[in-house]
């Protein structure tokens, strides 16, 4: 049954609803086992205890793919996998999901490498078509030393040889999962709730899990303890499913290994690149994305054993040396940490692996298991995978949890690979429109309708009711006021941090920036969220102090968002999240 995104709504339903499935943990794994179970007809409960993609979903390196270093692990199956979700995912929310060319610079001594070697890496572009990239539409190709400087001129020529261009694709990882959640909620009834912390699995006399006691955040700054009845539980909870697990095995069963990922944001006109490009790290066997997004380029990632606190991981100096020098090797000019605008570190939830030494060669396979109680944890996967990863998890559900006394009203296979996301429905109606573009610009237009796809419809009436909606949300950045109060009304915004670092991504963007609009975002949810002079206060005050941290976690200086830093150097090249086709030889969109 059809229902909405509404908090209240959810909380009472969550204590006065008897769910088929309750599932801990609102990450893209999370969300996309929700949407699955309620798509199929099941009563489905989800629970956040941070904010929807607070985690390690919108920490990522955003892209969509099969991932080239696992097709070089011998991972093969694991490629051809991660490329079909692709081509679904493409399909299902194309105003989210999006074609990104990549660039595969080759270096070599005085512009020559060895014949060996150019051989493995044209087998291993091949190989990548063959396993599923070709579905993309287009394969790769071998392009000159030129031809890959027009699209990254800051590469250097003297040992840039002939390179490859391949095709993948790239999202916005946190507004993918939020999409998720609210697709579940609105088009299937599923109630879904953030900032709500289980703190014990419930269990029947003969030691089953049926379901959680949660503490949830009320709307006067205080907290409500509900009882969530589910005759089945999920365990979603991605590097915390352990902690989840200790609450009902009674032990830390230690079953997950963080690794560690860093991205940093530096200006565009720093770099110039007009498609992502994969950067070997010297002396080391891995590799960086460099990815544009519009004004700004960012850089990462890293994959290194991390054992220190879950619920807030920092970039820290050396992180920060290491990815600076990956991109000092690879091109002519010198980055410093005067460049870095923005960072974020997200934590993989990887399964531990004895006979491994480095996170970077762990499986990033997923794996479904229940406990002695029932309940079903799902670990593992990527952010690529995460409905193949939800579609498991509900089958097990369903098999070994549930039974035959639902399948008589429910569907017993997944529904999702063919399913629209939130926003699908009208998108390319909307993109193409051009009375809408001629009322609000083109590039508003474009902007929202790659955001928001065809719900887009709800901001553009705020833009025409109230033409200040239309201003910067943040000095510098792309996001709208419009998009702040849309948040705050429609998308479960209960923070200036979920505004300002998920909903948009201006923390990621530049880190100083944000904080110091934090106060004019308070205010203008204030109405909205029920806020007054003090709890505005205390809520920059929170944002400020959290950034703050992360600045300081970096040893990074303040950083003012400075126009002509960010155009320089060839000022009408950037290219915009939302583009994915570089002018050929050019590269000039």
């Amino acid at each position: 049954m059809p229902g909405a995104f509404d908090r209240a709504d959810a909380l009472r339903r969550l204590g006065d609803t008897h769910f088929d499935v309750l599932v801990i943990g609102g990450g893209v794994t999370g969300a996309g086992t929700a949407l699955d179970a309620a798509s199929r007809g099941l009563r489905t409960a989800l629970v956040e205890r941070f904010d929807f993609a607070s985690g390690t979903s919108s920490k990522s390196s955003k892209m969509v793919h099969g991932g080239l270093r696992y097709l070089q692990q011998g991972d093969v199956r694991l490629v051809y996998e991660a490329l079909a979700e692709r081509q679904r995912l493409r399909k299902n929310a194309p105003h989210l999901v999006k074609v990104l060319p990549f660039l595969l610079p080759v270096f070599g001594k005085g512009g020559v490498i060895p014949r060996k070697l150019s051989r493995a890496l044209g087998s291993a572009m091949w190989m990548y078509d063959l396993t599923g990239g070709a579905r993309i539409g287009k394969l790769h190709k071998r392009i000159s030393a030129d031809e890959a400087l027009a699209h990254m001129p800051t590469l250097p020529r003297e040992r840039l040889a002939a390179s490859y261009l391949y095709y993948d694709a790239r999202a916005d990882d946190a507004r993918l999962t939020l999409t998720l959640a609210r697709t579940a909620a609105i088009d299937f009834g599923a109630a879904a709730v953030n900032r709500a912390k289980v703190v014990a699995i419930r269990k029947d006399t003969a030691g089953r899990a049926i379901g959680a006691t949660i503490e949830a955040d009320d709307d006067q700054g205080g907290t409500t303890t509900l009882d969530v009845t589910a005759d089945a539980v999920v365990n979603a909870g991605g590097v915390w499913s352990d902690d989840l697990r200790s609450l009902d095995e009674g032990t830390h069963p230690a079953s997950i290994r963080p690794a560690k990922g860093v991205h940093i944001t530096v200006p565009w006109s720093k770099i110039r690149n007009d498609i992502a490009v994969v950067v070997p790290v010297p002396e080391d066997r891995r590799s960086v994305f460099v990815v544009p997004w519009g004004d700004f380029t960012y850089i990462g990632t890293t994959d290194t054993d991390y054992d220190g606190p879950l619920d807030d991981p920092q970039c820290t100096a050396e992180d920060i040396d290491y990815l600076l020098g990956a991109i000092n090797h690879a091109i002519v000019g010198e980055l410093t940490t005067d460049d870095v605008l923005g960072t974020w570190a997200g934590l993989r939830p990887l399964v531990r692996d004895a006979g491994s030494e480095r996170t970077a060669d762990l499986s990033r396979r997923h794996r479904v298991t229940p406990s002695a109680s029932g309940m079903v944890t799902v670990t593992g996967g990527k952010l690529t995978t995460y409905r193949e990863m939800a579609a498991d998890t509900v089958d097990l559900v369903l098999e070994h949890v549930l039974g035959v006394k639902v399948l008589e009203r429910v569907t017993k296979h997944s529904r999702t690979r063919h399913l629209s996301l939130r926003g699908a429905e009208g998108y390319e109606e909307l993109v193409t429109s051009a009375s809408t573009a001629g009322r609000i610009g083109a590039e508003t237009l474009d902007h929202l309708a790659n955001r928001y796809g065809g719900e887009a419809r709800t901001l553009i009436a705020m833009l025409e009711r109230d033409r200040s909606l239309a201003e910067p949300l943040v000095p510098g950045l792309p996001y709208l006021r419009a998009e702040a109060v849309y948040a705050a009304r429609y998308e479960m915004a209960r923070t200036v941090d979920d505004i300002l670092s998920r909903r948009t991504r201006a923390r990621l963007l530049a880190r100083d920036a944000s904080a110091a609009a934090a106060a004019d975002v308070a205010a203008l949810v204030a109405p909205d969220l029920g806020w007054d002079a003090d709890e505005q206060r205390a809520q920059v005050e929170a944002y400020r102090a959290a950034v703050t941290a992360e600045r300081a976690a970096a040893h990074l200086p303040e950083t003012a968002l400075d126009a002509s830093t960010l155009l320089a150097s060839g000022a009408g090249t950037r290219v915009r999240a939302d583009e994915t086709e570089p002018a050929a030889g050019t590269g000039r969109r």
